[in-house]
């Protein structure tokens, strides 16, 4: 793995630690239109990611397959959405503005199941840049260095809020500052462990990229559908989670087109 890799792919896990340490300058919880914002622009990122950073390269590196490129990516996505469900039903957490647990029942903490709940997303994200960046690595792709890195850099723009959205509800929970930001980073750490894990995945499997290109955009897109529209639309202030959706989105697509 060149050094340039390993930086890529520790560019989200920095953007959540980053947003995580806002529980060190301030006092208060974020208030509810900034959280708005803030999911919605994360909701945007990745939907822009699944398609122009995922879906669309796994459908071109099928092209030898004619009109029916499209099958690897439309099951990669199906596995990927059903991969999803099956851990959003084997991992109790505990989603933001929720009081209800979801998975099986356990006596676990309600600040652990809100980091367990941060933490399912995160892997999708993870394998998304570990999937991106075995692309550029086999050489076998349309995918590049700088198109790697702009799905990282727009992944890590959309985690700095995610961390702060997990470690400033632990600390109003009662959490102290330190282990609120520590929460906040543990809920990343997966990012780079399911980076590293698919790229040598990859690396054994060559023709299974495709699927692992479109199983990522599934997964993700599951989270976007499940849990960040229904929290950003919820309620007043819906218009500013669709408003920042709409810049989050812009932007990633920005990133990749410039970038790659």
């Amino acid at each position: 793995m060149n050094i340039n890799v390993f930086y890529g792919i520790l560019i989200p896990f920095i953007g959540t630690s980053a947003g995580a340490a806002c529980v060190f300058f301030m006092k208060k919880d974020l208030n509810e239109q900034i959280q708005r914002s803030l999911t919605g622009f994360a909701a945007g990122v990745m939907v822009a990611a699944s398609i122009w950073s995922l879906l669309i390269p796994a459908i071109e590196q099928s092209s030898a397959m004619g009109k029916l490129s499209f099958i690897p990516a439309a099951v990669g996505f199906w596995i990927g959405v059903f991969f999803l469900l099956l851990l959003d039903h084997i991992i109790p957490h505990l989603h933001q503005h929720s009081d209800k647990a979801e998975g099986p029942k356990s006596k676990f903490q309600r600040t652990t199941m809100l980091v367990l709940a941060v933490t399912l997303h995160n892997i999708p994200e993870g394998m998304a840049v570990g999937v991106v960046y075995a692309g550029y690595l086999t050489g076998h792709t349309q995918i590049t260095m700088m198109g790697a890195m702009a799905l990282s850099i727009g992944i890590a723009i959309q985690n700095f809020p995610e961390g702060a959205i997990i470690s400033m509800p632990l600390r109003s929970e009662g959490m102290g500052k330190t282990k609120a930001f520590v929460g906040g980073v543990l809920s990343g750490i997966v990012e780079p462990i399911g980076a590293v894990l698919t790229i040598l995945a990859a690396g054994l499997i060559v023709p299974a990229l495709p699927y692992l290109l479109s199983f990522a955009a599934g997964a993700m897109l599951h989270v976007v559908v499940e849990e960040l529209i229904p929290e950003m639309s919820a309620g007043e202030y819906s218009n500013i989670g669709t408003v920042f959706f709409a810049v989050g989105f812009s932007l990633m697509m920005i990133l990749d087109v410039a970038l790659g």
